[in-house]
This record gives C-alpha cells, structure tokens and sequence, in this order.
C-alpha cells in the first residue's frame, strides 16, 4: 500500500535542513547557529565549535565562544578564518570573540542572491520527492495494488504537500531576504 507519510516526512526533513542553511548565513545580527557548520580539528576528529566551548551572543553585533580546553583556542581561530564567514576572531585567553561587521549593500545583494539559490535548490528537492511519489503510484497501478481512483487521490494528497512545502520555502526565503536587507 501507499505511505504518504513518508513523503511527507522526507519533505520535512529538506525543509529542516534548508532552515538550519538558512540560520547559518550571516546576516548583519550576531546569530550562534552561523558557527554551526564551522568544524573544527580537535582531537583526531572534525568537531563543531559548540561542542568544544559556549556560545553565547551578549550583543546584537558579537558572538562570544567561551574555549573550555585552552589548547582549542587556536584551532577554533583558525578555523573561524578559513571558513567563508568572514569574520576575524579576537582573542583573550580563553575567550574568543567575534564581532560582527556591517554587511556592505554589494554583500547583501550578493547574499539575496545566495539565499534565492538555496531555496530553488530545496525546491528542486520536494519536486523530486513529488516525483518519487508518483512514480512510486504508477508502479502500484500498474502491479493493480491499487485502482486508478486511489492513484488520482494519492498523486493528489502528494501535489497539496508539494504545494505546502514550496509555499514555506517561499515565506523563509523572504525573511530571510528582509533579515539580509535590515541596516
């Protein structure tokens, strides 16, 4: 039998990762979650910075990383450099901080553009989930496990969670766009 259910959930699970690429982008706010796909090498392993000291945000322009291991410190600045966030760490002991500088108008265009991209790149996904789906009709049809009526009834549930995930990829992007545009 059909499960649309795990269509539906697959198309959850695009629009999770797409909001956690989302929060990751720098905008001109301190956020803690664009330190998340920063790792960093510690320990004979690629770790994320949250796992190796606090993050905290005291100001709208400065994320603070509290380095529990001193010997990390380095590799943390080093790896905030390389990442392509931009941002230049300053360190006192065990604290690093990272100000957060204006984003030039030539940037925030630039990371419109950036944005816009992301969502026609999970948009891309659900219709190929959409696809899937009806593909996966089509063979039940075919194998007669289940009868045309029940196809146009499934390949039409599959259309409404395609149209409701695009529509949410729509709305993010747009505030995410405002978020960029905000001086």
């Amino acid at each position: 039998m059909f499960d649309e259910n795990s269509y539906n959930s697959k198309m959850s699970k695009t629009i999770d990762v797409f909001t956690k690429e989302l929060n990751s982008l720098r905008t001109g706010r301190a956020n803690a979650s664009m330190l998340d796909l920063i790792k960093v090498d510690v320990y004979g392993q690629k770790m994320p910075i949250n796992q190796l000291g606090t993050i905290t945000t005291p100001e709208p322009r400065t994320i603070n990383i509290q380095v529990w291991d001193l010997n990390n410190v380095a590799l943390i600045d080093s790896s905030i450099k390389k990442s392509e966030l931009g941002l230049n760490p300053q360190i006192d002991g065990q604290l690093v901080r990272l100000p957060i500088p204006d984003l030039s108008e030539e940037r925030r265009i630039e990371m419109k553009k950036i944005v816009k991209s992301m969502g026609e790149k999970c948009k891309v996904s659900i219709r190929n989930i959409r696809r899937e789906g009806n593909d996966e009709l089509k063979k039940l049809l075919k194998s007669k496990d289940i009868s045309e009526d029940e196809e146009n009834k499934f390949e039409k549930l599959i259309q409404d969670l395609t149209d409701k995930n695009i529509q949410i990829i729509d709305e993010k992007v747009s505030l995410k766009e405002k978020e960029i545009m905000t001086i």
